[in-house]
């Protein structure tokens, strides 16, 4: 296994640690309001508290973005990316869909990515030419070449609902060719399913770089395809992912861009 990636599984493993010793106490929990329908509880804290150690213990001078403490040593070449507990409000709400997410930037570029379901003990990871792994067995997209009999996950706008039209536009596009379309609640999740084929193709709009770093990678290293909704790259920017594998991702994007608000 390549190094830095051990150090994101040991780092994973600690904090699904802390998250499954909670899981069955959550009312006793101290949660906040980071905005509105954005929720963080203690056990992120302590869970990104315990990734964080991990890596810098092994790795003084690299740089960290993580959800809840934001960014450190900005300045190193290596970023590891944290999102101690994707997926908070399923957490609080006893639903068990979550994750942590775990990914490593070098000059912009992802390296190794952890995500990690503490409840099932389902490990996702991947390093840059190595594949896609869960729990140590290959895992590909689906090689399905139209949106016919597809299952597809996205993630519907709940911090800011000035693109909720725009979602729903797309939502009836996309609804009628495929077998289906899941909201489960935790993107890293989404990813990491659409990397090991339980879903051909996943939307969602306004992530924020923890949610989808692990993920992207995963993708990448099974085969898929990630683009921004007009069918580039800008997807760390914007917060905007399609992702599948390149047919999937053609027709969903046929499907998608006509609902784009022109400028």
């Amino acid at each position: 296994m390549h190094p830095m990636l051990n150090i994101a599984v040991r780092a994973a493993r600690k904090a699904g640690d802390i998250i499954a010793r909670f899981s069955n106490t959550v009312d006793t929990l101290t949660i906040s309001n980071k905005a509105e329908n954005d929720f963080v509880s203690e056990v992120d804290h302590l869970a990104e508290q315990a990734i964080i150690q991990i890596i810098l213990k092994a790795y003084p001078d690299h740089g960290i973005l993580a959800e809840e403490s934001g960014g450190h040593n900005a300045d190193s070449e290596y970023q590891w990316i944290i999102d101690p507990l994707d997926g908070t409000t399923n957490f609080l709400h006893g639903f068990p869909q979550y994750a942590v997410s775990i990914g490593l930037r070098l000059k912009n570029r992802m390296e190794v990515a952890v995500v990690y379901d503490p409840i099932k003990q389902e490990m996702f990871t991947a390093s840059r030419g190595r594949g896609a792994h869960l729990n140590d067995k290959r895992i590909r997209v689906t090689n399905r070449s139209s949106l016919k009999g597809a299952l597809l996950g996205t993630g519907i706008p709940f911090r800011n609902l000035d693109n909720l039209d725009t979602y729903l536009a797309m939502l009836r596009a996309l609804l009628p060719d495929t077998a289906g379309i899941r909201r489960a609640g935790s993107a890293a999740l989404d990813l990491a399913y659409v990397a090991a084929g339980r879903m051909d193709g996943f939307w969602e709009y306004g992530l924020n770089p923890w949610d989808m770093a692990a993920g992207i990678l995963l993708v990448e290293e099974a085969g898929g395809i990630i683009s921004d909704f007009q069918g580039g790259f800008d997807y760390f920017e914007s917060g905007n992912i399609v992702t599948a594998n390149p047919k999937i991702l053609k027709a969903m994007l046929q499907a998608i861009q006509p609902c784009l608000a022109k400028p």
